[in-house]
């Protein structure tokens, strides 16, 4: 069966979320956001593409940066309304130079700051 973008179920901006995953270990890095176009780009190139809410602009991962996201593969929840980005990840993925975006947990009601930035 092909792929058809039409059956994912986008928001009301016209936007479906994303979780990019290490495809190796597991270790989940982050969460953005894809418009139809950013699907089609991602699926095309290769190179990982979010719509960036804020710039309303495409944002290919580590376009400027380096820290590149190459799809292995892209999966789909079974509600069709949040995507999964298996990658591999050259660098890393959190803007403030960590490996994950997910670096702080909450422990006994306090914040825990788990790894620091990459240098």
């Amino acid at each position: 069966m092909a792929f058809d973008p039409d059956t994912l179920r986008f928001d009301a901006a016209g936007l479906i979320p994303c979780i990019a995953q290490e495809a190796e270990t597991g270790e989940v890095l982050m969460l953005a956001w894809m418009n139809r176009d950013a699907v089609a780009k991602t699926l095309e190139t290769g190179r990982v593409t979010y719509w960036s809410r804020s710039r309303q602009a495409f944002w290919i991962k580590g376009e400027t940066s380096g820290h590149v996201q190459h799809l292995v593969e892209l999966r789909l929840d079974c509600d069709r309304d949040c995507l999964l980005a298996l990658v591999r990840q050259e660098g890393p993925a959190c803007h403030t130079n960590r490996r994950s975006c997910f670096y702080t947990a909450v422990r006994d009601d306090a914040e825990v700051e788990l790894s620091k930035p990459m240098l």
